[in-house]
Order: C-alpha cells, then sequence, then structure tokens
C-alpha cells in the first residue's frame, strides 16, 4: 500500500506527474557569475532524473541580475537564457521527467550583492535582520517592472520546452516581504490590509496567466506557518496559519495550478532547514559574509565563541525536537489542503517512505518535495520502488550541505555517511565530471 500511495500519478494543473515525490528547490553555484548557466547545472539536475522523482523542482531562477540570492545560479532575465533552459529541460526530459522553474526575485534575502548592484528592491527600506542585508524600497512602477518580468521569464520557460513554473513566494522572497506583516510596513496600495499586502502575489499570477495562458502548470510556494518570532522574538508579528490560507484560496481563484507549503519569513528559519544548527560550519562562510551587512560581525562572533553559539545551537534546533523534523510543515499543509480544491504539495524533511504514504493518505497534502535527503540520496525513490522504507544511509540533517554552499560545491558533507573522506569528496565533485558533455554531444 505504501508504493501504491507514493507511486500514484498527480495532476497539477495541466501536467501529470509519474509520482508523489518531486525534487525540492536546490542547487548550489553551478553556474556563471553573468547568471548564464552551465554543464554542471545540467549534470546536477540529471542525476535526479535518473534518480526517479516526479518531477524536478529547479533551483531559484532569478528574472532579474538585481533580484538574485548569490551569484553563480543560471538566471532567466531575457530571451538568450532561453536556449539553456531549452537543452537542460530535453536533458532532464530523457529521463521521463518533468521540470518546473522555480522564478525568484529575492529582495532583502540577498545573501551576496553582484557586481553592477550593492542593493536589491524590497518591499521596504528595512534591512533584512539576520544579517542585515540593505535593499531599497520599490516604488509602484518598480513594482510593476518586476511583475511583468515575472510573466516574461513565465514565457521564457515556455518557449524553452519547460513543464511549468513555481514563483518563490516563501521563505522571506519578494513576495513573502510583501504578503507578511513582519516586514511590510508600506501605507499605499501595497500594505496595510492583508488584500493590499497579498496584491503583489495575486497581480503577479494574473499577470502570468494574461501571458501564457491557463495550460501552462502555476505552482506557488508559499511559507503557511511564517513564525518569524521563532528564531528572533523582537520582530514584528506574521500572518496567521488562517490569513494565510486565506491568501492560498485567493491565489486558486487567481489561476494557480498547485501550492506548494513551507514556513519560516526568511531563510535560514529553524523551521526551515529543520535539524541541527553546525555552528562551525556556519563560521566558514562568514569570511564571506562579513561584507555583505551590517550584523555580519556580530553573528561570527555569536557563532564562533561558547556558550553563545551553544545558546543559539539550542534556540535553533528547539522547534525540531518539539514538533519533528520529518514532516514539520504537515498541519500547516493540511489547513492549506482542507480549504482549497487544487493540490498541495508539501517540504519538510522527507525520506521514510512509510512517512510519505501516511501523510497523503490522512489527506495532509497530495505530494511532497525533498531537498536534503535527496542530496544525501538522489536514488532514494528507486529505495522506495525497491520495497525499502529509507535509504541504508539516511540524511542525518546535519545541515552541513546547505550551510556550505555559499563557498563549496553543494553535496552531503556528513563523513559519517561515508566509507572514506575521499568517497565523500568524489561524489560531492562528480558533477563537474566532463564526460557527461561528450556522451551528450555523441
Amino acid at each position: 500500500m505504501t508504493a501504491a500511495t507514493i507511486f500514484e500519478p498527480l495532476r497539477l494543473g495541466p501536467l501529470t506527474v509519474a509520482n508523489r515525490v518531486l525534487r525540492s528547490s536546490v542547487a548550489g553555484r553551478f553556474d556563471n557569475y553573468d547568471g548564464s548557466g552551465t554543464q554542471v547545472r545540467i549534470n546536477w539536475d540529471v542525476k535526479f532524473a535518473r534518480g526517479g522523482v516526479g518531477a524536478i523542482i529547479s533551483s531559484n531562477a532569478p528574472i532579474d541580475e538585481r533580484g538574485h540570492i548569490v551569484p553563480g545560479y543560471a538566471y532567466v532575465d531575457s530571451d538568450d537564457t532561453i536556449p539553456f533552459w531549452r537543452e537542460l529541460g530535453e536533458r532532464v526530459h530523457e529521463h521521463g521527467c518533468p521540470y518546473i522553474l522555480q522564478l525568484v526575485f529575492a529582495g532583502r534575502e540577498r545573501i551576496l550583492p553582484g557586481l553592477r548592484y550593492d542593493t536589491s528592491f524590497g518591499a521596504t527600506d528595512e534591512r533584512e535582520p539576520i544579517n542585515g542585508f540593505v535593499c531599497r524600497a520599490m516604488d509602484g512602477a518598480q513594482i510593476r517592472e518586476v511583475i511583468d518580468g515575472f510573466a516574461q521569464a513565465t514565457r521564457r520557460a515556455r518557449e524553452a520546452g519547460l513543464d511549468g513554473v513555481e514563483l518563490a513566494g516563501a521563505n522571506g522572497m519578494l513576495f513573502t516581504q510583501f504578503l507578511s506583516p513582519s516586514i511590510n510596513t508600506r501605507s499605499d496600495e501595497w500594505g496595510g490590509s492583508l488584500e493590499n499586502r497579498a496584491r503583489f502575489a495575486l497581480e503577479t499570477v494574473r499577470a502570468i496567466r494574461a501571458e501564457v495562458g491557463d495550460d501552462f502548470c502555476l505552482g506557488f510556494k508559499i511559507s503557511v506557518d511564517e513564525a518569524p518570532r521563532e528564531l528572533l522574538p523582537w520582530m514584528r508579528k506574521g500572518n496567521s496559519v488562517e490569513e494565510v490560507v486565506d491568501v492560498c484560496r485567493r491565489l486558486e481563484e487567481s489561476g494557480v495550478d498547485y501550492l506548494h507549503v513551507s514556513a519560516g519569513t526568511g531563510f535560514p528559519h529553524p523551521r526551515n532547514p529543520a535539524g541541527r544548527f553546525p555552528p562551525r560550519e556556519v563560521v566558514k562562510t562568514y569570511d564571506t559574509l562579513l561584507s555583505s551587512g551590517n550584523r555580519g560581525l556580530r553573528n561570527y562572533l555569536v557563532f564562533r565563541t561558547w556558550p553563545f553559539s551553544a545558546a543559539f545551537r539550542w534556540w535553533w534546533e528547539r522547534p525540531g525536537k518539539r514538533i519533528g523534523i520529518e514532516g514539520i510543515n504537515l498541519s500547516a499543509s493540511r489547513a492549506v489542503k482542507n480549504a482549497v480544491s487544487i493540490p498541495v504539495l508539501c517540504t519538510g524533511g522527507f525520506q521514510t517512505a512509510s512517512v510519505i504514504a501516511g501523510a497523503i493518505e490522512r489527506g495532509d497534502c497530495d505530494g511532497v518535495t525533498i531537498a536534503r535527503p535527496l542530496v544525501a540520496n538522489p536514488d532514494l525513490v528507486r529505495h522506495f520502488q525497491a520495497g525499502l522504507d529509507r535509504a541504508p544511509r539516511p540524511c542525518t540533517y546535519c545541515n552541513n550541505c546547505l550551510y556550505r554552499f555559499v563557498e563549496d560545491p553543494l553535496g552531503c558533507y556528513e563523513e559519517r555517511r561515508y566509507d572514506s573522506r575521499e568517497e565523500m569528496v568524489r561524489e560531492i565533485l562528480s558533477v563537474y565530471d566532463t564526460t557527461a558533455v561528450a556522451e551528450h554531444a555523441s
């Protein structure tokens, strides 16, 4: 019954995926600094398509250079990018796997500035609260330009032969910055009431539908349980789950084909990625981050100094210990699913077949998305097909992968999962294997 539940096809609007396990948005800085894509990115995504996931949701694809999170991710900001995305989609399709492009404008969540822009656009002038990354409040004309940028990026995805797009509306990205009252302090038509705060998201969805029609898959990733004070107790209160569920209903009415449930008003957040907080790995990133925000030095000193590092680690890990890591967002997902008629995907540390099947059978969600456990085991779905409930060497939720990506290649850095450190390094660097280029060319 577990295998049957997981391997039932799922319709996401006009798109049908073969099973209920999708790869969530995850990748490293595998592309060029100017936003052009590389063979390394293709190798990365093909690895998961080969592993049997029902679909791939791409890592964030900036719709504009000013909206990237960090340099080194392929953009979808001009028609010149279409050939790369077409090639990537074709390579993934060779394994029977659909490809959904996640579109992003980071706003104040941008971790590293680019060569041309020291600041990003955001809903307000307030700095990002963890590291103090700077942004500038958008005026009405700039908001309209970004909305059109999402619509044109969707058109490019369709022209590239991809299978859909997902708007990155969770985890502190620009949609979150407009939607959440913990961030949005505007007094114009884009702030104040829930209706006004939701306007940016809803008008973007409508603009996309006007550009590409109704027969192209459109998803929206949203933080249902914002929990801004779970990390920083002095932050303003966020939306309630009921308020976000109301927005989900409006997104469905505006033309969204599926909803993707996450948590938190920023990234990282104790619920995303839930699990261990590794101070030593975090400290290693701060030779880069120290110059990117006005709170970097404070964080660096906290994370490298005991007992402050131990206290922060305890604070960070308490939600996962209280709620559990695997399926941490299922109650929020259930609230959304009970309110809408479109499919609901849920992210949150999934890697156990019986847990995934149980969530689907109970009606908590229609499918799950996975990042870290697939980084650890790209063939996880094949293990489920073989009748295993978990991979023999499961993800430990150490979170070394997500904290090291700023400086190192993305991969699993939990040495205990490997027979040797050399094996770990070989696996991490495998996506740089140029023989994949030769095989494709032949």
